[in-house]
């Protein structure tokens, strides 16, 4: 595990220090998004604050994704390698079960849109799906 998560934050140009290996571990081991608070719960011992930067820092550097779940919290996913500082490449649905409360990414296309009128630019999109996950069911 320490192999890849090395090889991320050197792919991604980001510094590996402890709190980083830490908190990117915590991703790859998730099944589903997590918050800020989530994070808090699952490593104690660290700083709110330190948790924090971390997750901007790998947002802007392509390794995390925001998602808006529409609870107030902003969650954190891994982005596809393809995700970079100057653009993430997230354009796929996520599902929030209304049972469990988690929200994963879906490995599949986002719905495709009709075409933009003129002058507008596309910058961002989020599809959200909610239901009952298969854990729930």
């Amino acid at each position: 595990m320490n192999h890849q998560i090395l090889h991320t934050l050197e792919q991604k140009n980001v510094r590996p220090t402890p709190m980083r290996m830490l908190v990117l571990e915590q991703f790859l081991h998730a099944r589903a998004a997590r918050s800020l608070g989530e994070l808090e719960t699952a490593m104690p011992r660290a700083d709110r604050i330190t948790i924090y930067r971390t997750l901007r820092t790998f947002e802007k550097k392509g390794i995390l994704h925001a998602i808006a779940d529409g609870s107030g919290a902003t969650l954190y996913a891994l982005c596809p390698d393809a995700c970079g500082p100057a653009h993430h490449r997230d354009f796929h649905p996520h599902f929030h079960c209304v049972r469990c409360g988690a929200t994963t990414c879906l490995d599949m296309p986002a719905p495709q849109l009709a075409r933009l009128p003129e002058g507008y630019q596309l910058l961002d999109m989020e599809v959200q799906l909610r239901g009952i996950c298969p854990d729930c069911r």
